[in-house]
């Protein structure tokens, strides 16, 4: 009798051990994807920025302009799930892609203080933004390790823990970059 109440609590006391492990690891990913937050409405505060330092000096392809603004707002709305708002994120990241590719035909813009320290910004922006979405992929990946691998597997089955899916970039933005065809634009 008693090597089972000692059996009983060993498997109790690993169960605890294991469901806060796990709790613990699940908040990692809460708190990786909550930088990624982060990095984006810091981006999203200079898309009016870089716009309004655009119109300046061109009525460029109002349409892209346009475009940018509608992304960034649909993308800071709190009612959206992080699944839109990493669509949404990708989306706005091709347009301005495109822009300050575009930007090259307005010497004087490229000339300009305030573009160029707002482009600085920008590229801080893009490299805080991916070091956020690794940090993020590690987190779910040691989650989903944690859930996928035995002992792990017992208690996160037993206890409904579901695998997170990691940020992945488009299939568009793995191709080649071909200098020639950005500068020809």
């Amino acid at each position: 009798m008693i090597i089972a109440l000692v059996i009983i609590g060993f498997i109790f006391l690993v169960g605890i051990f294991f469901y806060n492990s796990l709790i613990g690891k699940k908040n990692q990913v809460t708190n990786a994807f909550s930088a990624i937050d982060v990095m984006l409405k810091k981006r999203f505060d200079l898309i009016p920025n870089l716009v309004e330092v655009v119109k300046q000096y061109t009525s460029y392809e109002q349409g892209t302009l346009t475009k940018i603004v509608e992304l960034r707002s649909k993308a800071s709305s709190p009612n959206i799930s992080n699944t839109e708002k990493a669509e949404l994120d990708a989306q706005l990241s091709s347009n301005v892609k495109g822009l300050m590719v575009n930007i090259e035909n307005y010497p004087d813009l490229k000339a300009n203080t305030n573009f160029i320290n707002l482009q600085t910004t920008w590229t801080e922006s893009e490299e805080q933004i991916a070091a956020a979405r690794r940090a993020y992929n590690a987190s779910v990946t040691d989650y989903n390790n944690s859930i996928m691998m035995f002992p792990g597997s017992l208690f996160a089955g037993m206890l409904n823990f579901q695998a997170i899916a990691v940020l992945e970039t488009a299939a568009e933005e793995r191709k080649n970059i071909n200098a020639r065809e950005l500068f020809n634009h």
